[in-house]
């Protein structure tokens, strides 16, 4: 039975029993690989990057999705997929719909090791609150049949909610702690290592916080332009107004043609001289995306590229430091 692990706000006490590869002191051979390392699987090498840092040298870390030319909204798993998560000791998601293919891998994989969906750990995923300061129990065991795509359980697009929460660092920071508790249960050996490891980790992120809030003492306000919504969680803590229509955005990320009404009115925006950055997703994009990063373009507007995955030999805090600093240089332009 995979064992869902649901952000503190919906958890509940559990008994050590319930817990899936905890049997002595050290991982089970369910959950770790010949070497004594805990097998985590990640949808995307985001969360694998995440997952390294804060397991370190007890854990093996596999990410499905590692190239920039994968999309995956849009990504159909393989039989080695399956296999891959099948022998997991953790698996950590996106969840709302952005990876789905992990749901269908999850099933049919058979695997029971518990999963960490990341949106859980936003503050604006429907139902969430501030549990930065909880000390919830730990969740308790549920089943892939539980949930099974049923609408508004986390693991479907949700209408309105930016799924993209990598680009947020308070939801970082949750899973972080939620991903060091979970191999400390797996390999409780390593407790120590993983909570130093998390403490590290979040202590960086941390430091991304405040590039971010250096921004916004200097340019809060200031307008930009974001072809897709992928890093509004970022630019929102840097203070900065996200001027883009959403009906834009929204087509963008949907794969749909922008409707021509709302086309000449983000060309009218950018004409107008309020624009100051423009950010695209080079992962997806369109006619209409060339259209309006011209546009930019002729109008001297900064225009940087912000990505869904790790660019090659970046880990996740080089890749959101250098995001910020192409952000920071942009506004300064």
């Amino acid at each position: 039975m995979t064992r869902r692990i649901l952000a503190p706000v919906a958890l509940g006490a559990v008994s050590v029993l319930a817990l899936a590869g905890c049997a002595g002191g050290t991982a089970s051979p369910a959950s770790s690989d010949s070497s004594g390392k805990v097998k985590v699987v990640a949808s995307t090498d985001v969360y694998g990057s995440i997952a390294q840092a804060v397991g370190g040298e007890y854990v093996d870390v596999a990410s499905i999705i590692t190239s920039p030319s994968q999309d995956p909204h849009e990504y159909e798993a393989s039989a080695q997929d399956q296999l891959t998560l099948k022998n997991a000791g953790l698996v950590i998601e996106n969840g709302a719909g952005y990876d789905a293919f992990m749901e269908s891998l999850i099933q049919a994989s058979g695997t029971s090791a518990p999963v960490l969906t990341a949106v859980e750990y936003n503050h604006d995923y429907p139902g969430s609150k501030d549990h930065s300061d909880d000390d919830a129990s730990p969740a308790p065991s549920e089943s892939a049949d539980d949930h099974a795509h049923a609408e508004g359980d986390g693991h479907d697009h949700i209408e309105g909610f930016n799924e993209h929460v990598w680009y947020d660092p308070h939801t970082i920071e949750d899973l972080t702690e939620a991903i060091a508790d979970e191999l400390g249960k797996i390999a409780p050996d390593h407790v120590a290592d993983f909570n130093a490891n998390a403490e590290a980790f979040t202590q960086q992120i941390a430091g991304l916080e405040d590039s971010l809030d250096a921004i916004k003492a200097k340019d809060a306000g200031k307008k930009i332009f974001v072809t897709e919504p992928v890093p509004v969680y970022l630019t929102t803590t840097a203070g900065l107004d996200n001027a883009t229509p959403n009906e834009f955005s929204e087509a963008v990320e949907e794969g749909q043609d922008v409707p021509p009404a709302t086309l000449l009115e983000s060309l009218q925006l950018l004409d107008s001289g309020q624009i100051t950055v423009m950010i695209v997703n080079p992962q997806t994009g369109g006619a209409e995306v060339t259209q309006v990063q011209n546009e930019a373009k002729s109008k001297n507007i900064p225009v940087i590229e912000f990505t869904e995955t790790l660019p090659e030999g970046q880990t996740y805090i080089s890749w959101m430091q250098s995001n910020i600093t192409a952000l920071s240089d942009a506004l300064a332009a």
